[in-house]
């Protein structure tokens, strides 16, 4: 009983913290807004089989696989109903999931792609903020939408995807 006692004493402390001082106050408001999450993406070595996984094992929807040779990536999407997972494969010789895979060999996540309502404007920004942006203009990515990359090192060691929403 000890334990509840401490529980109950120090809950309304909690409460008075996280309602006293608001997270969103000390955000300037801005040009651009970060929407939801659209996918998360992972890079395998066998793609047929990372499809059988979810398609068979876990029961997911499964796309058929599309070719981007500008990007240099085989993808799959996997809808998981309030988001996606996309697998990605190298296609060609210069594809940036070939290099990823040689030092991950079993695979693993390669990204995370967030959706955002004015890409331009979130490159302005961002390089105001020295976030480096690894592209100079946005690209067209696998939904057909505007894409930029955010340099992991400026992102906690995850790389970024912004795309138009």
């Amino acid at each position: 009983s000890g334990l509840l006692t401490r529980l109950q004493t120090s809950a309304p402390a909690i409460r008075t913290l996280s309602s006293s001082n608001s997270f969103s106050q000390n955000i300037p408001s801005s040009l651009w807004k970060l929407g939801r999450l659209n996918h998360v993406a992972i890079a395998v070595p066998d793609l047929e089989k990372a499809q059988s996984l979810y398609k068979d094992v876990l029961g997911a929807q499964v796309s058929e696989t599309v070719a981007l040779p500008e990007h240099g990536v085989y993808v799959v999407f996997v809808d998981l109903g309030n988001t996606k997972l996309e697998l990605l494969h190298p296609l060609g010789e210069k594809s940036p999931i070939a290099s990823f895979l040689q030092k991950n060999k079993t695979g693993g996540m390669h990204h995370i792609c967030i959706e955002v309502d004015d890409i331009k404007a979130a490159m302005t920004e961002l390089k105001k903020k020295k976030i480096r942006i690894l592209s100079e203009e946005p690209k067209i990515g696998a939904h057909g939408k505007p894409v930029i990359f955010l340099h992991p090192k400026d992102c906690h060691g995850v790389l970024v995807e912004l795309e138009q929403a």
